[in-house]
């Protein structure tokens, strides 16, 4: 993406987060926006006499006291998106909607939502996330005994593996939680803020080195075994609660935010970069990366995760696509995973929501590097926010923050000369940003690797919440578009993702159609960026992501994409196929299949929606300050003693997974943090850093 603005006036959100409607209009809106997306419905004739599907029908949000519970939730939401909801309530208000015909058949509410999103991506936005969160909490929220209701009407039932014992999980990581206090005030050699792949590694070599280490996430610290792996658990586990989006809302990501940061979420995919573009970095500053010298690092990092082939598995939706890619005329290759445990590919559907065995068969930096850190005297504290990064006479003096405690939240300070900024590719910049640390390129460059996602509908159940997320590869597409492309992968997506992101429907359609969600395999085309995104400040001072489909290049590698993944599901026997595109594209069989190849690539930029669960370049590594925010080892170009240590430092996106490709990095700025941090240094006085930028009423005023 570039700096310019593109976007019509209407597409810009502005004012507070209760702008135009007031607190209980809006609550009165959502609410009747839940019951337009979830009403209730007279049970259709195969419904009748089973008292599950009547449920199903019959009880919408209203009786589920979803629209109350939404209406509550919005206020925790992220400024962009609460005052997206507020512009959407204001316009619904002016428009008509609480009194127009409530009546599910007649689909005029759904029809107001439809044409309020076809008018300004900021309200298309906001009618997403009410969506996301009103069907997500249908198909998602867990009673006592740990199940939902409506779980059997979908052909969805509870997982079948029974649970770890204590000798398949290893001792547990020790994190610590200070104690009550007026303010908590560490000292260390070295900060770690973020214990992710970056984070992670960086503090186990230091610690490893002899060096003081205290690591600080901001997130939770999940024991594993104590989890039932449903999808209502996935959330804390994610940065916003997985339901970060980018201003416009063409963008949805998916972040780790807890204690090893995404390793704990990710699928464990494990690729190292093309030499092409190590060849590339090196170019820009990087030395030694497309040598030997790296791959010592490359080789470390493998063995360190036991990265391995013998244990990916595939279930019935990477069998499916592996069909489809066949059928076309496409390779494949079985995916390396750090996942060190062989026959028990029944354990892990559910990576991305903390797998009960994840401490036993997941090589995360929870049982790796970070138990290396402790085991060599570093400190570990979960709910630790950083807000800044103190310097002082041009070097780092420590960072300060707050952190939950025995007695609630307290303020922080850590004293260190030694500071990593390790808290990945949207919360790294924003620690920069609001420090007034890093140049002019903090935020910029940010790289998504774009996953365009397509969804077939089998008539044999293909159940993809079983088995492993992710276990083959095509790369086979990778240059396709004027050199550039996307992976093949299969995609395991929460249920709530499906019944949050797919096209917008009346509700008795949208209920009809989860009843198909045991028979839906999804696939994803997972893009290497030309463009790029960015990360500013919102008017809170928190990560704003700014991101529109508006690279000529990305959107006709989108296109592609999803032709082919549609091609695929075709040759693979789907009698069904959709997409997560704004307009409800379908092509059923029988239908004119290049007629809905055609429609596809009609479909205009503003109407794609892309995820990401890979956020990188924002703080990217160079030799020149101007377009880059830290040197090719990974210090700071401005203040000495900060140090990049994440996803965030990759200068483009590698075109792969880059949990192997982050590491590695880390890796190697470790080496040259320990040689510079090895002398005993005293931590200069603290003062404050420059001022962070003005509060703003759009992110997008940030240029």
């Amino acid at each position: 993406m570039t700096d310019t603005h593109t976007l019509t006036q209407n597409d810009h959100t502005h004012g507070s987060a209760t702008h135009g409607a007031g607190r209980e209009l809006q609550d009165e809106i959502v609410r009747a926006v839940c019951d337009a997306l979830l009403p209730a419905l007279e049970p259709p004739a195969d419904a009748l006499g089973d008292p599950v599907l009547e449920a199903y029908y019959r009880d919408g949000a209203v009786a589920r006291g979803i629209d109350v519970a939404v209406a509550a939730a919005v206020p925790t939401l992220d400024a962009t998106l609460r005052r997206a909801i507020a512009g959407l309530a204001e316009h619904l208000e002016a428009t008509g909607f609480l009194e127009a015909d409530a009546d599910p058949e007649s689909g005029e509410r759904v029809a107001m939502l439809r044409a309020a999103g076809d008018a300004s991506l900021a309200h298309r936005n906001a009618v997403r996330q009410l969506k996301s969160m009103a069907m997500g909490t249908f198909v998602n929220a867990v009673d006592e005994t740990g199940t939902n209701p409506v779980w059997p009407a979908l052909g969805y039932g509870p997982l079948t593996y029974r649970p770890a014992t204590p000798g398949e999980t290893p001792k547990n990581l020790r994190v610590e939680t200070p104690k009550a206090g007026d303010e908590v005030v560490l000292t260390a050699d070295v900060v770690v803020v973020g214990s992710g792949a970056g984070g992670g590694v960086i503090a186990a070599r230091a610690a490893g080195a002899g060096l003081s280490v205290v690591v600080l996430d901001a997130g939770p610290h999940v024991v594993d075994a104590k989890r039932t792996q449903h999808g209502a658990e996935g959330g804390p586990l994610f940065l916003g609660r997985g339901g970060l989006f980018s201003e416009t809302g063409q963008m949805g990501i998916l972040a780790g935010s807890a204690v090893g940061g995404g390793t704990l979420i990710n699928s464990m995919v494990s690729l190292r970069p093309p030499q092409k573009i190590r060849e590339l970095w090196a170019s820009e500053g990087l030395e030694g990366l497309d040598g030997p010298e790296f791959d010592v690092h490359l080789d470390r990092v493998w063995s360190r995760l036991g990265v391995n082939t013998e244990a990916s598995h595939h279930n019935a939706n990477t069998r499916a696509m592996i069909t489809g890619l066949a059928e076309l005329g496409y390779a494949h290759e079985r995916l390396p995973r750090n996942f060190v445990a062989d026959g028990v590919s029944e354990f892990c559907p559910f990576c991305a929501e903390g797998c009960t065995h994840q401490q036993g068969y997941r090589a995360s930096t929870v049982v790796t590097y970070l138990d290396d850190a402790v085991a060599s005297g570093a400190r570990v504290f979960a709910g630790a926010w950083v807000d800044r990064v103190l310097a002082a006479d041009g070097r780092a003096a420590g960072v300060v923050g707050t952190i939950e405690t025995a007695d609630g939240p307290r303020p922080l300070r850590v004293d260190a000369p030694t500071v990593v900024v390790a808290a990945g590719g949207i919360e790294s910049p924003a620690l920069l940003l609001r420090s007034g640390i890093g140049g002019p390129a903090v935020g910029r460059n940010l790289r998504l690797h774009p996953a365009w996602i397509v969804t077939g509908v089998y008539d044999e159940a293909i159940e993809a919440w079983h088995g492993q997320i992710q276990s083959a590869v095509s790369f086979d597409l990778t240059e396709v578009v004027d050199g550039e492309g996307f992976l093949v992968e299969s995609l395991s997506l929460n249920i709530g993702s499906w019944a949050g992101l797919s096209p917008l429907a009346e509700g008795r359609t949208a209920r009809d159609r989860m009843r198909s969600f045991d028979r839906y395999a999804t696939w994803h085309g997972v893009a290497h960026d030309h463009g790029a995104g960015r990360i500013v400040l919102d008017d809170e001072g928190r990560a704003a992501l700014i991101w529109d489909l508006d690279d000529d290049i990305d959107y006709r590698v989108g296109v592609r994409a999803h032709q082919e993944l549609a091609r695929m599901h075709r040759a693979a026997g789907a009698k069904e196929i959709f997409t997560f595109l704004w307009r409800d594209l379908r092509w059923r069989d029988g239908e004119d299949f290049e007629a809905f190849l055609e429609a596809l690539a009609a479909e205009p930029p503003r109407d794609h929606l892309a995820m990401s669960a890979h956020q990188m370049g924002s703080c990217r590594l160079g030799s020149d300050p101007a377009v880059s925010v830290a040197d090719g080892r990974g210090q700071l170009h401005d203040v000495a003693g900060v140090w990049i240590g994440d996803a965030s430092a990759l200068p483009t996106a590698p075109g792969v997974n880059p949990m192997i490709t982050v590491m590695a990095v880390a890796e190697r700025t470790a080496e040259a943090l320990v040689a510079a941090a090895a002398p005993a240094v005293t931590a200069p006085a603290v003062t404050a850093p420059a001022a962070t930028a003005p509060a703003r009423t759009s992110p997008r005023e940030a240029d």
